[in-house]
């Protein structure tokens, strides 16, 4: 129990400290999670920054091929990817140096995981982002 409150401390931490966010996997479709998320965090005060090799910009933003051809600071990068591409996705975005590097729900790699935290960066596995921030709005009312 004491280890899900000192993770719940460090996701609160992730959402009140950092804002700009490189969403790897973005999606053009309405219908996605990874457009659905994106367009929330968009609302919410987050700075994105669309990764996609598919899209030259999405919703009036310049999308980027990987992680470390944006030209920005990226402080988290929110994996939308297979679980069995992540390990290539941390190894990319190490070149920017991030601070967070977040999996959505039901993407886990620990390989990805062990390689970002040996670099210093923190880790979040199998969460959405969205509801976290929905979570954290609700408990600060």
């Amino acid at each position: 129990m004491i280890f899900e409150y000192a993770f719940m401390d460090q996701i609160v931490d992730i959402l009140t400290h950092y804002k700009n966010v490189a969403v790897v996997g973005i999606s053009s479709n309405p219908e996605k999670d990874s457009y659905r998320v994106a367009k929330y965090l968009m609302e919410h005060g987050f700075r994105v920054i669309p990764v996609n090799p598919n899209l030259s910009s999405w919703e009036g933003l310049k999308a980027y091929p990987s992680v470390s051809a944006i030209e920005d600071k990226v402080e988290i990068v929110d994996v939308f990817r297979k679980p069995e591409a992540v390990l290539e996705v941390v190894d990319d975005a190490l070149k920017v140096s991030p601070k967070v590097i977040w999996m959505q729900e039901g993407v886990v790699n620990e390989e990805a995981r062990q390689l970002a935290e040996k670099h210093g960066i923190n880790v979040v596995m199998d969460k959405c982002m969205m509801k976290e921030h929905i979570k954290l709005a609700n408990s600060q009312r």
